[in-house]
């Protein structure tokens, strides 16, 4: 007879600082992990873009080529290229070992507040405060975008793309949802500004911030309310909300100085984590383990589930 395997230990949420990276690159105004999540790059309010090792807190390299301080990037699923999104109106595709611009996307007619590769990294999207998402195709020498969507009433504050759907979040108010494959557009009126907006790691869900200080959890094909998580303060800035590795927590940053964890299921405030005494402007929660980043001022904090006294030790 075979004992079940133990339940794994109470869950495992990022709550121990591993270690603070000071940017040095003005404000950071957003922190991603990459696709395996063994790099960071981070957004600098300096017109930087900088790539750096997880595990030791070791800046890579510095990417130099925006006009204005840069709003959100993304690595490709192979790590060979990243995209970042300026308030200098561009997009720019970058090849990382080298550092150098391989393509500046221009079209957009105001800032580009995000930004992301498509699964193949074939195409990127990009969205504005001119009210578009753009797509453009990384493999041509075209410099027109392959499709424009422009049925946002306002600017494009958050985009995410999963396969063949792209859900965006607008200062309207709505998030839109696309199913690219059908030619398919779905929207949700949740009201109030939207900050942010991701997919549910299962695909299921839609997870979205807006500035009534709220994160609000949709089923993707109904647009039911699932959940609402309040708490937080979300009154000014484009702050980031995410769902935690395993889908058991909904994650938002807070102009208060601190993340809120609530559990997703019962809606209930599971940890209010301490980060400083500014706003947390930018978070990103690893894809496979309890790990999470945040960003403030100018500095980019690693959090773990557990105290990690040896990494801490080989990086000195």
């Amino acid at each position: 007879m075979a004992f079940p395997l133990p339940r794994p230990q109470g869950l495992q949420l990022p709550k121990h600082l591993l270690r603070t990276v000071d940017c040095q690159q003005g404000a950071v105004r957003a922190v991603r992990f990459n696709a395996d999540g063994n790099y960071v790059l981070t957004c600098g309010s300096d017109k930087s873009l900088k790539l750096w090792s997880v595990s030791r807190g070791t800046l890579l390299k510095t990417y130099t080529g925006h006009g204005y301080e840069v709003l959100e990037a993304d690595a490709s699923y192979d790590n060979s290229q990243l995209c970042s999104c300026s308030s200098d109106k561009t997009v720019i595709l970058w090849d990382v070992a080298t550092g150098q611009v391989t393509r500046k996307l221009r079209g957009h007619a105001g800032k580009v507040n995000c930004v992301q590769f498509n699964e193949e990294s074939t195409v990127i999207l990009s969205g504005s405060i001119d009210g578009t998402v753009r797509c453009w195709d990384t493999r041509s020498r075209r410099m027109e975008p392959i499709q424009i969507l422009d049925e946002a009433r306002d600017g494009i504050s958050s985009l995410k793309v999963s396969e063949h759907e792209l859900v965006t979040g607008s200062v309207d108010g709505r998030v839109r949802r696309y199913d690219l494959r059908m030619g398919q557009l779905h929207v949700d009126y949740i009201g109030s500004p939207i900050t942010c907006i991701c997919f549910s790691r299962d695909g299921q869900c839609t997870l979205s911030s807006s500035l009534d200080s709220a994160v609000r959890l949709l089923d993707k094909s109904t647009g039911e309310m699932l959940g609402e998580y309040t708490g937080h303060v979300n009154k000014g800035y484009k702050l980031d909300c995410c769902l935690s590795d395993k889908d058991t927590h909904v994650l938002s940053c807070s102009e208060d100085g601190h993340v809120y964890y609530w559990d997703l299921v019962e809606g209930s405030l599971t940890l209010k984590l301490p980060v400083g005494k500014a706003v947390v402007q930018s978070l990103s929660f690893h894809p496979t383990e309890p790990r999470l980043l945040t960003a403030m001022e100018g500095r980019v904090q690693v959090w773990g589930a557990e105290p990690e006294d040896e990494t801490v030790d080989s990086a000195q």
